[in-house]
């Protein structure tokens, strides 16, 4: 299981979010650094906390296929989340352009109307949990 920290959650209590992180980690949890590129602590949670994903904020998804800035952008903190080892999520793709340049840059998951539409989670029971690992 996946939990998601926000680029702009206050950078002030870093070493409770470092103390939390590290507990989920031995749980076998992985965190993943949300919103990325909006917010002035990204450097600051990408040196201290145990990341396992980056997750590139929606704003430069939306408009990726036309904009070279936002491409420059985009692969710019590709090149980061492969530095720290990161697995990349690219939010906010919302046509085929977009997915199809994200893909070619290594992005390894997508998220956005273009993939799926928002849906009410699915609390699957034990038993079939068990099921599928049979």
């Amino acid at each position: 299981m996946t939990f998601e920290i926000t680029e702009s959650a206050e950078p002030g209590h870093l070493d409770h979010a470092v103390a939390f992180a590290s507990e989920l980690a031995a749980f076998g949890s992985s965190l993943a650094l949300d919103d990325f590129g909006v917010g002035f602590g990204s450097f600051t949670y990408l040196r201290n906390l145990p990341l396992s994903h980056l997750k590139i904020d929606s704003s430069f998804g939306r408009t990726l296929a036309s904009s070279p800035d936002d491409q420059r952008v985009v692969r710019s903190i590709i090149g980061i989340a492969r530095e720290f080892d990161l697995a990349v999520v690219a939010e906010g793709i919302e046509d085929g352009a977009a997915l199809e340049l994200v893909s070619g840059l290594g992005v390894a998951y997508a998220q956005g109307y273009h993939i799926g539409w928002p849906a009410p989670a699915r609390l699957v029971p034990v038993s079939e949990t068990a099921e599928r690992r049979a």
